[in-house]
């Protein structure tokens, strides 16, 4: 293997995992879903279905128990309610830093632990999706240029500089990462990005949101809504 990539079966992870592909070829290219304690597998369900469209293995592991003291409203043992709204409305309304579903440190974690499995793959890359909208308002601070530059160096140093990690979308918006994905023939029908685990999306949600955005500043409809 050359390349790992944290697949979570959103639309940024599946994009980096394309781009990946087209440049190590499906022989050379892995992807890392992470079973954390979210609320609903409908994610790691699209990671299985991204991935076998592109034939690449894909590797499960199991992190929850690290996050079980956290309140995080993305996990399934927080009595919070998921919010509505877009990321921007929900730090307003909460004056505070990070938004409830921001899951303590979790691009740190997943990073870390996905390091080890790449260099135990011999892979000479580690992809991930982070990208400009996530930033926005430090509602999630492990997405930030300034993260990935810091997480990059320690990855460098910490591997031996055998291992470089690689966010391609960090300077892009959400509907930037889908005018690339679409010129490329991204399966976007087979993601999964709202963060209720219904069996449509809600459309209320941050992500759901962010993600009509996305879809409606390329003039397309979103895939995903239309499937039967």
């Amino acid at each position: 293997m050359k390349a790992l990539v944290l697949l979570s079966g959103g639309i940024d992870s599946t994009t980096a995992l394309a781009l990946a592909v087209r440049q190590y070829g499906r022989d050379d290219t892995a992807a890392l879903a992470v079973r954390y304690g979210q609320r609903h597998d409908k994610e790691l369900n699209a990671a299985g279905a991204v991935a076998a469209h592109y034939g690449v293995p894909l590797k499960i592991i199991d992190l929850s128990v690290i996050f079980s003291n956290s309140d995080s409203s993305l996990l399934k043992g927080s009595d919070a309610a998921l919010p509505q709204g877009s990321y921007a409305e929900q730090i307003s309304e909460a004056d505070a830093s990070t938004v409830s579903t921001y899951v303590p440190y979790r691009n740190g974690l997943f990073l870390s632990a996905a390091a080890s499995i790449a260099l135990g793959l011999g892979c000479e890359s580690l992809w991930y999706g982070a990208h400009a909208d996530d930033q926005a308002g430090a509602a999630y601070p492990d997405c930030s240029p300034a993260f990935h530059r810091a997480i990059s160096e320690s990855i460098d140093e910490g591997s031996g500089h055998a291992l470089k990690v690689e966010a391609p979308f960090i300077d892009k918006t959400k509907g930037e990462i889908v005018k690339i994905g679409l010129e490329i023939g991204v399966p976007y029908e087979l993601t999964w990005s709202c963060y209720a685990g219904e069996d449509k999306p809600c459309g209320q949600c941050a992500t759901c949101i962010d993600r009509a955005r996305a879809f409606a500043e390329n003039g397309v409809a979103d895939p995903a809504l239309t499937r039967d």
